[in-house]
């Protein structure tokens, strides 16, 4: 048991984050449950009474982060967090010709800065617990899905900031792991319809942009429970290994990326997610 041991984790009010405060408290951490919407976690606060604390925050503000800097400065007891979660994400399925400033700008700060300005808002209290710092990475960080340009910029730039404070945080005994997260049974699909003008808004296009937005769902995905209490055994775990890979199709996609040609991934990729009919139709019209 974690008893006295004390967590924070964003996104906290469903998938992942839902199901690692509920696993959290249950091995008895005291859970900092960070949400927009808070009142999502009122049915764990209700399980878990003493141990689970709802907050809202949305990382995409940094004035609500140093706000909650500010909260745990008085309630840690001595000053310490011995978990930092960097859970909350937000999807982003569009073409790249698609996708506006305003919602290329919403996914950057969600995926983005807000795990870095919550890093620099709480580390000291990591630090001072010599505790470990996670986030949730994707696969698609490492492999660029069609109509998820944008969506892979943001998880591939937390790859590298997490790598980099990896090593920055040695010094001080802080763990730091970037879960490149697989096919995992959650609604974080995107749906967007895309806009009317859109030069992929054409009937070839259209099963291969549900099958894309459905892409978790349709790849037999890990329960939540199973992938959360495999992250937990690697949190409790002495390694430090920086990138664990955990999901379906994790594994095996780490060593795609590394080993097979890019030519060759961009071919299987497009008949993986049924873009033949609509590459022929495109350039069909192109040439009339």
């Amino acid at each position: 048991m974690a008893e006295g041991k004390i967590a924070l984790v964003t996104g906290a009010s469903s998938g992942i984050g839902y199901e690692l405060t509920r696993q959290l408290a249950g091995k008895g951490y005291k859970v900092y449950a960070a949400a927009r919407r808070e009142e999502r976690i009122a049915p764990l606060q209700k399980e878990f009474p003493q141990l689970v604390v709802p907050i809202k925050l949305d990382v995409s503000e940094p004035e609500q982060i140093s706000a909650l800097r500010d909260r745990l400065a008085k309630e840690l007891p001595s000053q310490k967090l011995d978990i930092l979660y960097n859970n909350a994400g937000q999807s982003c399925t569009f073409p790249a010709s698609d996708v506006t400033n305003d919602v290329l700008e919403q996914a950057f700060k969600v995926n983005v800065f807000g795990p870095i300005n919550t890093c620099r808002e709480l580390l000291p209290f990591v630090i001072n617990a010599q505790g470990t710092v996670i986030f949730t990475g994707s696969l698609a960080g490492i492999i660029s899905f069609p109509f998820g340009s944008v969506y892979s910029a943001t998880k591939g730039a937390i790859h590298s900031y997490a790598r980099g404070l990896h090593i920055e945080m040695k010094p001080f005994g802080v763990r730091v792991l970037n879960v490149i997260t697989g096919g995992v049974g959650t609604d974080i699909a995107d749906k967007r319809p895309l806009p009317e003008d859109s030069i992929y808004n054409i009937p070839e296009a259209s099963e291969a942009m549900a099958y894309r937005r459905e892409m978790a769902k349709n790849n037999k995905p890990m329960d939540v429970g199973k992938y959360v209490s495999s992250v937990v055994r690697d949190i409790e775990s002495s390694r430090d290994p920086v990138d664990i890979y955990r999901g379906t199709f994790a594994g095996a996609a780490r060593w795609i990326s590394l080993l097979m040609p890019y030519w060759m991934l961009d071919w299987i990729l497009a008949r993986r997610f049924k873009l033949t009919g609509m590459i022929n139709a495109l350039q069909k019209r192109k040439r009339e």
